[in-house]
């Protein structure tokens, strides 16, 4: 009988005692798989990091009323629920081979989910904490997006030690209209002296010119980071496939300047292999560096 890859005596000789670097996204669902913790997990795997995940909502772009936002919280205490099962599984105290130290936060999507996620990160267990500021959920009502956007820049990013806005959300941390590399960058200096996080402001195709231009800066190192613009329309997932990136470098103990600079190859490569369907966006696919 010929074998597997996968059969027991292959795997016997493949195994390894050696343990992952761990990774927690906090975030929420996105049902086409584009976007949200899925990308999320997928980027971690694609980058030899252990994932996990932790819902804080369920989205589902509506066909019927030009692609908006189904926005659905998940309950606070279930959330709360996942973060303690996560952090007594691998956290400082779990007694596991490798502890989670390293976490992505992207949608949050209301001022409760906000509190709730802001007093598990605020006990410092966290050495890495990347945030995505997801500024605006597509159909939300206006006043709650508000609320929603104030209590992040108050009690999230200030425990942020990594942030990655992109154009939309550089303008609205910074209070500076961006329209090239020099107000690109001067944004990233404002967000990174409001927060003391390192910084990798997004302008993507959002600037005018032949190259998607993004500035990393983290208060000593300003570098503007530049490749060949792969069309001229934004890629679903994009943004939190490279805060993912990001995510899983520092996991796997990159300084925060390289983790900024494989995360921008690794979603230039996944815009250029990006995946289409029928909604009006592409997705980008994870595995388009391979």
């Amino acid at each position: 009988m010929t074998s597997t890859a996968f059969d027991s005596a292959s795997l016997a000789a493949t195994e390894t005692t050696v343990s992952p670097a761990l990774a927690l996204t906090i975030a929420g669902s996105e049902a086409t798989g584009g976007a949200g913790a899925q990308a999320d997990l997928k980027t971690f795997q694609e980058l030899g990091v252990f994932g996990i995940a932790n819902l804080t909502c369920i989205v589902s772009f509506d066909p019927k009323d030009n692609w908006n936002h189904r926005f659905v919280p998940v309950d606070q205490q279930v959330i709360a629920d996942q973060l303690e099962a996560t952090t007594a599984a691998y956290g400082a105290a779990s007694g596991a081979p490798t502890v989670l130290d390293t976490v992505k936060i992207g949608m949050l999507g209301s001022p409760a989910t906000i509190a709730t996620v802001a007093a598990a990160l605020s006990d410092g267990q966290f050495a890495n904490v990347v945030l995505d500021p997801v500024l605006i959920c597509k159909g939300q009502e206006p006043g709650h997006a508000l609320d929603t956007d104030q209590a992040l820049k108050a009690q999230v990013l200030p425990l942020a030690t990594f942030v990655t806005p992109n154009h939309f959300e550089a303008e609205s941390l910074s209070g500076l209209e961006i329209t090239d590399v020099e107000s690109l960058t001067a944004a990233a200096v404002r967000i990174h002296e409001l927060s003391g996080a390192a910084v990798l402001a997004k302008g993507g195709v959002r600037l005018e010119g032949p190259d998607a231009v993004d500035v990393y800066y983290d208060g000593e190192t300003l570098e503007v980071l530049s490749t060949p613009k792969v069309g001229d329309v934004a890629v679903s997932g994009a943004g939190c496939s490279l805060a993912a990136a990001v995510t899983a470098e520092l996991a796997k103990g990159a300084t925060p300047l390289e983790a900024a600079r494989t995360a921008k190859a690794f979603v230039t490569a996944g815009i250029r292999n990006r995946v289409a369907s029928g909604a009006p966006f592409d997705a980008l696919w994870q595995c388009g560096p391979r």
